[in-house]
């Protein structure tokens, strides 16, 4: 008669034929779960550094040249004050510009791998977190591994992977946003409940700070988390009975506050008013034909989105981490159990008193729904806004919500896989190895569609930094012999503007920001 493991039976101790435990570890199992972990994190961690190395052949284009010659010629305070006076009134945004800039070349080279870091250790902890609050032990190879997955996603998943990682604007505007809003999240977690009354003092400030640092660096993010933060409040009311103290709600408040001081900075500086009267006069964004606009790009925004399917990945290795969390738990139990203790501690499991409840549950699951689709539509109609008909293909500022997204495929696929890692424990070790490999095999499968983008923007990339070398050193030459008027060849890349881009002269700000870099006069078609 075959046996059934018990509920509490250690996944990897098989029973002998007479159906006794043997205490000897099943093999395929144990050696199973590293090995997943190992792959995806050498898969994911390849793509990852690809772009971190990619970071050394950035050059220069588009806002890259006016950023650069401000910071230069007006220091870090200079260019802060002209994005409030006279661009678009983003001065957090201009001060971590003229940070970057002023160290010359090296800050963009390593920007790619300062936010890779941060990101991995943010999306890590985060994990940690929600696995114990799971009741689970966290396995570090895969969080790891997931961390490396889902910035993969991020970075290559999109249609403008160079605008996303390499181009520093871009980056400062809309993917550094989400990674100081990650560490945010963790400082909330780390001091809203701390018993210390001068440590929750200091997270609030600390969150009115962040909150009113976004609101001037990006209105895409600051409408995200924003949104997210209400919602949170709305749930952590008391009447609920969801979080036993006014401290979350409270926290989500004045990150809000923070948020919108920000943002009411930014909308009502003088480089904002400049910027809005430079758009023709447009119907109000709660027009019914508008708001059918809007809907119309936010659906092409998702068409987009769904018809990559690398994003299955996010999914995928959420499961693999679910069950991967599931099986060390119960292992860890079994050998705790087995010694002989007099007060043996039990971890807390899912359902436990001291675990989270079946209400708090319920809500952590619903809660990224809204988030993701709210936001998403919130996005589309400032894109909208700011730039028109063809806003939604600025497909940058899209990370505001995929990273959610993906956090939240993330998210219930360990769920998923924490709630079917004990049933299928149940009917032995086969079980459990079958689904670690087919997650994996999918995760894996999906993140392959994202090495073709990438082989083609290591190419590109690598070739316009060899390009811009030679040109930019005939330039330096031609002007170190006096000359105020040199030849400039467009190297395009990224769908970002060269100079030239148009044929008006008189408009094509980038050819002036070339000319004031170098200290010329002008510079024409070569």
């Amino acid at each position: 008669m075959s046996t059934v493991a018990a509920e509490g039976e250690d996944l990897l101790t098989p029973s002998s034929p007479a159906g006794r435990n043997t205490g000897r570890p099943r093999p395929l199992p144990h050696a199973l779960l590293p090995a997943a972990g190992a792959t995806l994190l050498a898969a994911a961690g390849a793509l990852v550094a690809v772009g971190c190395f990619l970071g050394l052949y950035i050059r220069p284009t588009s806002d890259d040249w006016c950023a650069a010659w401000k910071t230069r010629d007006l220091g870090v305070l200079g260019i802060t004050a002209d994005f409030y006076t006279t661009q678009n009134g983003r001065v957090a945004n201009a001060f971590l510009s003229g940070l970057l800039y002023s160290g010359g070349p090296a800050g963009t080279k390593l920007l790619p791998t300062l936010i890779a870091v941060s990101l991995t250790a943010a999306l890590v902890l985060l994990g940690r977190r929600l696995l114990h609050a799971l009741g689970h032990a966290p396995p570090l190879l895969l969080l790891t591994a997931c961390a490396l997955a889902l910035q993969a996603l991020l970075y290559y998943a999109g249609t403008r992977s160079y605008q996303v990682l390499l181009w520093a604007p871009a980056t400062i505007s809309h993917t550094l946003p989400s990674v100081i809003g990650l560490w945010a999240l963790l400082l909330a977690l780390t001091t809203v409940n701390h018993p210390h009354r001068a440590v929750r003092a200091a997270g609030l400030a600390g969150a009115l700070l962040t909150g009113f640092a976004l609101g001037t660096l990006s209105e895409p993010f600051a409408l995200v988390s924003g949104l997210l933060a209400a919602l949170t409040a709305v749930l952590c009311l008391p009447r609920l009975r969801l979080a036993p103290t006014w401290r979350p709600l409270t926290w989500c408040l004045v990150w809000c506050t923070g948020l919108a001081c920000g943002l009411a900075v930014l909308y009502t500086s003088p480089g904002a008013r400049w910027r809005r009267a430079q758009q023709p006069e447009k119907p109000p964004m709660l027009s019914p034909a508008e708001l059918r606009a809007t809907y119309e790009d936010w659906l092409r925004m998702w068409d987009t989105v769904t018809g990559q399917r690398a994003y299955l990945a996010a999914a995928t290795a959420g499961l693999l981490l679910g069950l991967a969390a599931t099986l060390r738990t119960r292992r860890t139990r079994t050998r705790t159990r087995a010694r002989p203790e007099p007060q043996p501690r039990t971890e807390p499991g899912p359902g436990t008193a001291t675990g989270p409840g079946r209400a708090t549950r319920a809500a952590l699951l619903l809660l990224p729904l809204p988030v993701v689709v709210l936001g998403s539509f919130a996005v589309a109609a400032g894109l909208r806004s700011g730039y028109g008909p063809t806003g939604w293909t600025y497909a940058r500022t899209w990370t505001s919500f995929l990273l959610p997204m993906e956090l939240a495929l993330c998210g219930y696929g360990v769920l998923l896989g924490a709630w079917a890692g004990p049933r299928l424990a149940a009917r032995g070790p086969a079980g459990p190895a079958a689904a670690t490999l087919a997650a994996l095999c999918l995760t894996v499968a999906s993140m392959a569609s994202l090495v073709p983008a990438l082989q083609q923007l290591t190419t590109t990339t690598v070739a316009r930094s060899v390009a811009w070398d030679a040109q930019n050193a005939r330039i330096r030459a031609e002007t170190a012999r006096g000359a105020t008027d040199v030849g400039y060849r467009p190297l395009p890349i990224g769908n970002l503007a060269e100079p030239f881009f148009t044929s008006d002269h008189r408009r094509d700000w980038v050819a002036a920001c070339v000319s004031r870099w170098y200290d010329i006069n002008r510079i024409h078609r070569r």
